[in-house]
């Protein structure tokens, strides 16, 4: 579409700088959502929900848990795409103890948690919805130009990743027009299947079928 070209013209493009990969980890054939509780990077592996000590990249628990896209962390609770459902899993348990419907009915990919709500990427339809994390009520809807992957929230900037046609890019939005600010292209061949910021200056990156992780550094900021 037209548009995708001219806001594509205005951002400001740079390289990812790629810090440092994690994996691919034992029996895992595909990376999708990733969050980060503080200490623990966590990601969906499909069948099982983990996490690993970013400092080292020691696997360091796993949950039996449906985990099929988008994580997310609220500062007590996981939240987990399966399927065509948004679960909230305890992280001492891994027991399942709310469940909400996901906006796109199985088609989402990114989740985040922020502003006190969910925010869920819905992959073909190039969409981000904000959603009521009690009953999975859509609050808002920012439209893309490209398919969203993972979605993240970071000192007031929202980031989302794309992948579409083996190219992938990390991409700073503007929340209310949707207009594409920054972005940071990954190497050709290395996509972007889940993205969560570490509240500082990374990103970490789901690998899809690499099954890796990767931190990526965010673009620093200049003081005013």
């Amino acid at each position: 579409m037209d548009s995708k070209k001219s806001v594509d013209a205005t951002a400001a493009v740079q390289t990812a700088e790629i810090v440092r990969e994690y994996g691919p980890f034992a029996d895992v054939t595909q990376v999708g959502g990733v969050t980060f509780d503080g200490a623990h990077v966590w990601f969906a592996a499909g069948d099982s929900l983990r996490a690993f000590d970013p400092s080292s990249g020691t696997p360091v628990r796993a949950l039996d848990v449906a985990s099929d896209a988008g994580t997310a962390f609220d500062g007590r609770h996981l939240y987990q795409l399966a399927a065509d459902r948004i679960q909230k899993i305890d992280p001492a348990t891994g027991t399942v103890v709310a469940s909400i419907p996901a906006p796109g009915k199985g088609s989402d990919s990114g989740l985040t948690w922020a502003e006190g709500t969910l925010w869920v990427g819905e992959y073909r339809d190039r969409k981000i919805h904000q959603i009521d994390p009690g009953t999975g009520a859509i609050l808002r809807t920012i439209e893309s130009n490209r398919f969203v992957t993972g979605v993240t929230w970071v000192d007031g900037e929202l980031w989302h990743g794309t992948w579409e046609d083996e190219q992938s890019e990390i991409r700073h939005i503007d929340p209310e027009s949707g207009k594409v600010l920054e972005r940071l292209t990954m190497p050709e061949s290395v996509t972007v299947s889940g993205l969560e910021s570490d509240g500082g200056e990374l990103f970490y990156a789901g690998g899809g079928t690499s099954g890796k992780v990767r931190a990526v550094r965010r673009p620093k900021r200049t003081l005013k």
